[in-house]
């Protein structure tokens, strides 16, 4: 089954925006999606979020013109020697873009097979709970309120993004303890890489006596010996952004050097779901959890559920919210039920369907590659 059509689309929608700590301006949300096409007629379909100051995103796009032509006529079903050919070996490139290729191509292999992803990958599970992940709201009881409106949708798990700064995030933390006891709701907090290891510390040891679920990304993703210090207390259970280790070996090393309680990536920034079995191999060997991401439009959302359902090394699912900004262009969309918990797309492949006319009149600029 060859290839023998890629095009790749530049989505920039004009929706809500948020942000996520007080030094970052309200992002632009821009979703790069791919088309693989086949001469057996299937097609697959994959995408990647980017979030950028001021303007929309268009470098995952560009760089994508310098792989795509390397797809035209290679067999489809091997998504293992296409990865290995793609992977960067002089200079890095952003790692959305080999990610999304091997998306596409997964979600063509589920076409082909007529099962998702998440079976093809193990199944370990259909269904996973979930928890409501904010943006940065405007003061504690904005919070507050939010955290009830959660509750009464079913969710039992919160995960601030908030100010990155230690006392104010603290003052969120304590607040929200007091309103919502803990066999009410699980609260998480994300520092966004954003504090010293001082106030990590310090934070930390307050966010075990408020019994959080965990502590994430207090540190830069690369202070691999400051999360050695900071687990190594063995206070809430820390984690990293996982948006900044996309090399195995530099993966494996913090895993065994015992940087995190538990680890983090994201089948979008580590190679895709052919990049993603290798990491989560490691994890599962360190005899660690991986708490997958699941930030973005509903296509990234979805990739990373089917990699959580496939291998059942993840707690929770990544619920962003408000819903509607992250589900713009789709007309399937994954939405947290009223148990709390989300369930695996049961059509083949990723198992949600694109609403073509709403990417196309936010599309910033397309192109395509065909077979001569």
């Amino acid at each position: 089954m060859r290839i023998d059509r890629v095009e790749v689309s530049v989505v920039a929608p004009e929706v809500q925006r948020f942000t996520w700590s007080h030094d970052l301006p309200e992002q632009y949300m821009t979703n790069t999606i791919v088309r693989i096409g086949t001469d057996e007629g299937l097609e697959g379909v994959g995408g990647v979020s980017n979030y950028t100051s001021h303007a929309f995103d268009r470098y995952t796009g560009e760089t994508l013109r310098h792989l795509v032509p390397e797809l035209i006529g290679v067999d489809a079903l091997d998504r293992e020697a296409i990865w290995q050919t793609l992977w960067p070996r002089v200079f890095p490139l952003p790692p959305q873009a080999l990610s999304v290729i091997d998306i596409a191509l997964w979600d063509l292999y589920g076409k082909h097979e007529g099962q998702p992803i998440w079976k093809l990958l193990g199944g370990a599970q259909s269904r996973i709970p979930s928890y409501a992940s904010t943006p940065l709201m405007e003061d504690v009881p904005s919070y507050l309120r939010l955290i009830e409106k959660m509750l009464d949708q079913g969710f039992r798990a919160v995960k601030f993004h908030c100010w990155c700064l230690p006392e104010k995030d603290l003052e969120l933390a304590r607040a929200a303890r007091k309103a919502f006891p803990v066999d009410q709701v699980e609260f998480m907090l994300d520092a966004e890489n954003n504090y010293d290891l001082e106030a990590s510390i310090r934070v930390a040891a307050e966010l075990e006596e408020l019994e959080f679920r965990w502590f994430e990304a207090p540190l830069m993703d690369y202070d691999l010996p400051g999360y050695r210090t900071l687990t190594a207390l063995q206070q809430v259970p820390i984690i990293p952004s996982g948006n900044w280790i996309q090399d195995l070996t530099a993966f494996q090393y913090a895993l065994d050097s015992n940087c995190w309680t538990e680890a983090r990536t994201d089948v979008t920034m580590c190679g895709g779901f052919t990049g993603a079995q290798k990491y989560l191999q490691q994890v599962a060997a360190a005899g660690k959890r991986c708490e997958v991401m699941a930030w973005g439009n509903t296509l990234i959302s979805t990739a990373n559920l089917h990699l959580m359902l496939g291998t059942g090394l993840c707690s929770f699912y990544e619920q962003p919210i408000p819903y509607e900004p992250y589900e713009y262009g789709m007309i399937d969309v994954v939405r947290t039920e009223t148990d709390g918990c989300v369930s695996g797309p049961e059509g083949p492949g990723l198992g949600v369907e694109v609403d073509q006319a709403a990417m196309d009149a936010a599309t910033l600029f397309r192109y395509e590659h065909r077979a001569s």
